[in-house]
Formats: C-alpha cells, structure tokens, sequence
C-alpha cells in the first residue's frame, strides 16, 4: 500500500480524532491539525508517521502554515480531510449575525482556507484527494434549529462541487462526505452553541428543540471509528466517489430527498418545460 500523507482538520477529539487514528493504523503518515495541538499529540500518542501542528481554519495564514509544515516534514500531501465544524443551533430569528458569521467562518470558510493552501501542492503532484466532511444536514434540513448549520453545509456541497470542475484536470479528486446521526462531539457544550431564547412565538418549540438536540449527545447510532476506516476505504478506491453517504439513516434522507425533488419536479414540469423563447 503507498504511504499517502493525510492533513486533517480538526483533530483533536471526535471525528477528526477517529479518522487520524484510523489513518495511523493503516500505516500511513498523518498531518493532525486543530486548534489545541496539546490536546492531538496527547490523544494520538508519538509516530515517525505523525505531525502535530496548530491550526485555525479560520485563519489562512494558519492554513499556509500548516500545508508548510506538512511538506517540510513529509514531502507531500495526497489527501485532505476538511473535517473541522461547529454547530450554532437555534431559530434562524434568535441567532444573531455574528454567530451565522461564526457558523460559516468555521465550517465553509474555513474548508476553503485550508484548501486554497494545500492545492498549491497538489497542483504540483497532479495528485491528490480532498474529501469535505458534510452532513445530512446538506442535503437535506427540513426540520428546526438548523439554519445556520445547514447553510455552511449546503454551500461547502455547492463549492465541493464546482471546485472538482476546477481541479480534476490536474489529477485532483474531491469527495462530499454526508454522515448521518454520528456518536461525534458534534453536540456536546464544546462544539454545540444554542442561540440565547429572544422571541416568545418560539418558546414552546424551542424548549422541545433544546431537550431534543441535549438528549441525543452520546446515543447517535453512527460510529464515528467505522466512519473513519470508511473513509481509507474509499480514499484508496479508483477513481473515489465524489460523494458518499454514510450511514442508513443518511441513505434514507438522501433518497427521500431525491423523491422529493421529483414529485416537486413532476408537479409543474408542463410549466416549467413551457419558458423557452418562441421559435
């Protein structure tokens, strides 16, 4: 097996954990990023096949630094792992504009920074696989207190996917990553921010929304270790898939997602097929 070089973001608990250790014990090389690198080094313990460094993906000065210490150190990056994500949960009228800021700086700016840094490197390989870890949520968020959520995740889907356009020429693979309902710390007080109660109109949605979203922390039927070896399984397959969906709760999401859009397709296709210019 080649001995790819992987950056991860987010790496220090939770997913991003998983994955590192997944990729270690398939013995390849790991670059684990996050913003507390005490917290990986700890959790991962000491390889020759493994770099920790400090990273904020909001801040692209980090990210150069970061994709530079990865290729001082190994030569290399073949695939990036976007992993990195908070969630500011809430009604989109309760959550205040500097928390969508937030929401999106951390999970759809930040991909993009950590991105734009390393393409330079791969451009140069003409190789290279960066795999964006999505949700459910971007497909499809019909349902309360995702608002915010949703729209980082919808846009990093819309962006995944024109930038494979852009650099599939030079050997470059992407992959859309939609989990299901995970047993991550995506819910837990450090990643989790509700939005402060401001609009009575909410009050008795909201407080079933809180215990909902609270009682689920730690039940997730998804895990996130079978996710990550997943994730060296489709990272090896040739070509890899531009999308995956993981999990059979995200299956079932995706495909009653798809048979939405044909009945709202069917529904008015004689009107929508009637819009041409006249001959």
């Amino acid at each position: 097996m080649t001995q790819n070089v992987w950056l991860i973001t987010g790496a220090g608990r939770g997913m991003g954990l998983d994955i590192a250790k997944a990729v270690l014990a398939a013995g390849q090389k790991v670059v684990a990023t996050g913003r507390n690198p005490e917290q990986a080094a700890k959790a991962l313990g000491k390889s020759e096949d493994l770099l920790v460094v400090a990273l904020d993906v909001t801040k692209p000065d980090a990210a150069r630094a970061a994709v530079t210490a990865a290729v001082d150190r190994f030569g290399r990056v073949d695939v990036l792992v976007n992993n990195a994500a908070s969630f500011y949960a809430g009604y989109f009228e309760e959550l205040t504009p500097e928390q969508i800021e937030r929401q999106l700086a951390v999970s759809l700016v930040g991909p993009m920074n950590v991105t734009r840094a390393v393409l330079p490197v791969m451009r140069k390989q003409r190789s290279g696989h960066i795999i964006s870890i999505s949700s459910s949520a971007g497909l499809a968020a019909g349902f309360d207190f995702v608002s915010a959520y949703a729209a980082s995740k919808f846009g990093l889907e819309g962006w995944m996917e024109s930038l494979h356009a852009e650099v599939s020429p030079f050997g470059i693979h992407t992959t859309v990553v939609n989990p299901g309902f995970f047993r991550t710390e995506l819910l837990t007080e450090q990643s989790t921010n509700y939005a402060a109660p401001s609009i009575k109109d909410y009050d008795e949605r909201r407080t079933q929304q809180l215990a909902f979203w609270k009682s689920q922390n730690g039940k997730q039927t998804g895990d996130p270790a079978k996710l990550a070896r997943a994730l060296i399984t489709i990272a090896g397959q040739v070509p890899p898939p531009r999308r995956f969906i993981a999990g059979s709760d995200a299956i079932v999401t995706a495909e009653a997602k798809i048979a939405e859009l044909q009945q709202q397709i069917n529904s008015n296709r004689e009107l929508s097929s009637s819009l041409a210019h006249e001959k």
